[in-house]
């Protein structure tokens, strides 16, 4: 089933976001629960902070039984995904969907991130 979400684009999106991925029902069995969460929530707290237009979406495709997707759109511009040369705090949200992951991108010309997990094969891609 593919589930839509919007939310304001605000300080409260990335909880609501998290809410969202709690409510699944039945989850995808043998899945990493709380990577799940937390890639969600770096996602729409990336598109809080940097992204534009008045919403954040949260799509959540969990159809198949062995898999997931989730997408994070907003009305920004676009980006291109770059790795961190440095070692500050924060900014580490691409990192982790890569490590998580067992693949992920960014449609292009648009802030628009997806990612797909599948049981035991997170950080594939």
């Amino acid at each position: 089933m593919v589930s839509r979400h919007v939310f304001p684009r605000d300080e409260r999106a990335p909880s609501r976001a998290r809410q969202a991925v709690a409510a699944l029902d039945p989850p995808v069995s043998g899945l990493p629960w709380e990577d799940v969460t937390l890639l969600v929530s770096e996602l729409v707290t990336n598109s809080v902070v940097y992204g534009s237009g008045e919403n954040v979406v949260l799509l959540i495709d969990d159809k198949r039984p062995e898999h997931l997707r989730c997408e994070v759109v907003d009305g920004g511009s676009g980006f291109v995904p770059t790795a961190r040369g440095d070692r500050t705090v924060g900014g580490w949200g691409l990192e982790l969907v890569e490590k998580l992951t067992s693949s992920w991108g960014v449609r292009e010309g648009s802030t628009h991130v997806w990612f797909e997990l599948s049981p035991g094969a997170s950080g594939t891609s």
